[in-house]
C-alpha cells in the first residue's frame, strides 16, 4: 500500500493500492508513473518532485470573493470583489536543507493602486530558508516579518472575514531582510520558539527609500502547555479539537530606525524620517472546539507629525498610539463556528484631532466544509468613532465571503 495525502492544513489521507506495471513503471489504479518523470503528489497543495529528490515544487491557490453591504451613517454602500488571489509556490533545491517559497497576488486590494514611478506590489514573498536541523532556519529575501501572531496567521486561515483594525493600523507586515529562527516545539512539554530579523524597514517592493538606516526585530513565543497539534496556533479555530488545553503567549519588539512611511513599511511617505518602536503582544488558547485570544499592539515615536517644507500647511503623521483585541469563539460538531471580537483602538493623543478613537463589535458565523481551505463566512460589525473636537460617528457593515483554495 502507498498512502497520498490530500490536504491544506491538515493531513487526511486516502490509501491507493500499488502494484508493478512489469516494465519498470509503477502503477496506482488508472495511474502509470514512469520513473523517468517527475513524481506528482498532493500534500499541502499539488507537488512536483524529481526521482532523484533533488527538487520540489509545490503549488497552491487561494481565492476570497467578498460582498458587503456598509451603512456609514451618511451613505450606504454595496462592494462585491474579488478580495484576494494569491497564488503560491514552494520546495527546495538539490537538498532538503535549501528551501525557497514564492507567493504573488492579483486581486486589487492585494497590488493597491497603480501610481506613475512606483513599483507594482505582485511580489508577496520571494524568499531562501536554510534548515541545516529541525532547530534552525537562516532565511534571505522578503517576507512577513516575525510579528503579531494575527499577521502571521494566512488570512485565509482566519476565522473572520479579515483581520482586526489594530491589525491593520500596527502590524509591522513585510520587508526584504534577514531572519533567523530557532524553533524548539515539543507536543507535551514546555516549548518555545525565537525568531529575530533585521530589514530595510521600508516595506516590500521598495527600491527608491535608499538609505542606511535598518528595522530590528525580535519576537519569543513559548508553548507552556506544549505545541499545539499541527502547528494549531497559525491557522485561528479549534478546528483540530484539542483534548487537552493549548496556549500560546507571545511578545515582539520591532524597532524601525529613520522610517520614512507612516507605519513604518506600510501608508504614504513621510516629510521626514521618524525612528519607530513597536511592542505586539499576543496569547491564544485552545480546548475541545472552544478558542480564545488576546491582542496588544502599540507603536510609538518622539514626534509622530512631520511638516512638509515646501508647504507648511502639508503635513504627514506617523500613526502612533495603542490598540487592544479579544476573540472568543466555539466550534460545533457539524463544522459551524460561532465567533465575536471586540477591538479598541486609541491613537496617540496628539493625533485624536485627525484619528478617531474606535471601538469595534464583530460577530461572525464560519462554516467550514473543507477546514480553512473551503469555508463560507458571514459576519455583523459595528463601530464607533470618537473624535476630541468633532461628534462622535456610529458605522456598520454586513459581509459574505467565500474562500476557496488548495
Amino acid at each position: 500500500m502507498i498512502t497520498i495525502c490530500i490536504s491544506v492544513v491538515f493531513n487526511p489521507c486516502l490509501s491507493i493500492a500499488q502494484t508493478d506495471a512489469g516494465d519498470g513503471t509503477e502503477q496506482f489504479g488508472d495511474d502509470i508513473r514512469f520513473p523517468m518523470l517527475p513524481y506528482y503528489s498532493y500534500g499541502s497543495g499539488l507537488g512536483w518532485t524529481t526521482p532523484d529528490s533533488t527538487f520540489r515544487l509545490n503549488l497552491r491557490f487561494r481565492m476570497q470573493n467578498r460582498a458587503t453591504y456598509t451603512d456609514t451613517g451618511d451613505n450606504e454602500a454595496i462592494e462585491a470583489a474579488v478580495r484576494r488571489l494569491r497564488v503560491r509556490f514552494d520546495g527546495f533545491v538539490g537538498d532538503t536543507r535549501f528551501l525557497y517559497a514564492i507567493q504573488l497576488s492579483f486581486a486589487p486590494d492585494d497590488v493597491g493602486e497603480i501610481i506613475a514611478g512606483e513599483n507594482i506590489n505582485i511580489i508577496r514573498d520571494a524568499v531562501f530558508f536554510y534548515q541545516p536541523n529541525n532547530y534552525w532556519s537562516f532565511g534571505f529575501g522578503q517576507t512577513k516579518l516575525p510579528g503579531n501572531r494575527q499577521r502571521v496567521n494566512s488570512s485565509g486561515a482566519l476565522q473572520l472575514t479579515d483581520r482586526s483594525i489594530n491589525n491593520a493600523r500596527f502590524n509591522i507586515d513585510r520587508d526584504f531582510g534577514l531572519f533567523v529562527y530557532h524553533l524548539n516545539e515539543v507536543q507535551n512539554r514546555f516549548s518555545y520558539n525565537i525568531k529575530t530579523a533585521m530589514s530595510t524597514g521600508d516595506g516590500r517592493n521598495t527600491t527608491h527609500n535608499t538609505d542606511t538606516n535598518l528595522a530590528y526585530t525580535a519576537r519569543i513565543e513559548l508553548f507552556p502547555l506544549g505545541a499545539f497539534q499541527n502547528n494549531g496556533w497559525i491557522f485561528e479555530g479549534d478546528l483540530l479539537r484539542e483534548q487537552t488545553p493549548k496556549l500560546m503567549i507571545s511578545g515582539t519588539y520591532h524597532y524601525n530606525t529613520g522610517a520614512q512611511r507612516q507605519r513604518g513599511q506600510l501608508g504614504p511617505n513621510l516629510f521626514e524620517s521618524r525612528d519607530l518602536r513597536s511592542i505586539l503582544l499576543d496569547a491564544i488558547i485552545k480546548y475541545r472546539g472552544f478558542s480564545a485570544m488576546a491582542a496588544y499592539m502599540s507603536r510609538d515615536t518622539d514626534n509622530p507629525v512631520t511638516i512638509n517644507p515646501v508647504n507648511p500647511d502639508d503635513f504627514s503623521y506617523v500613526f502612533s498610539g495603542n490598540g487592544t483585541d479579544f476573540q472568543v469563539s466555539y466550534l460545533f460538531p457539524v463544522n459551524v463556528e460561532i465567533i465575536g471580537r471586540f477591538s479598541n483602538q486609541l491613537p496617540q493623543n496628539s493625533l485624536r484631532g485627525i484619528y478617531p478613537h474606535i471601538r469595534q463589535y464583530t460577530f461572525g458565523i464560519t462554516k467550514y466544509i473543507w477546514e480553512h481551505a473551503l469555508k463560507l463566512q458571514s459576519e455583523f460589525t459595528y463601530s464607533r468613532e470618537e473624535f476630541l473636537q468633532t461628534a462622535g460617528r456610529n458605522q456598520w457593515y454586513m459581509r459574505f465571503q467565500m474562500e476557496i483554495g488548495i
